[in-house]
């Protein structure tokens, strides 16, 4: 039961990369191409702690979990800067 639990949630990670990287190349602004970018990282955070989860190495949250800092950072480093033109 587990086993298929886990398939599902991979089969269901992929088709979010899918759709992610759509968006990506279909954004008319520049703004669609940030979000989706900020959804791939998500996704990328969502793929380590399955990793971590199904090789039962829980030292890889502690990299999502700093991935996921980061890549807030980003975002919020580029929306100022659309915003404001720095």
């Amino acid at each position: 039961m587990a086993d298929n639990i886990l398939l599902m949630a991979g089969a269901l990670i992929f088709f979010a990369i899918g759709f992610a990287v759509l968006r990506l190349i279909i954004g008319q602004t520049v703004v669609d191409r940030v979000a989706a970018v900020d959804l791939l990282a998500v996704i990328s955070i969502s793929m380590i702690a399955l990793y971590a989860h199904v090789a039962g190495r829980f030292a890889y949250l502690d990299v999502a979990l700093v991935y996921g800092v980061l890549s807030f950072l980003a975002v919020v480093a580029t929306a100022r800067y659309l915003e404001r033109g720095l």
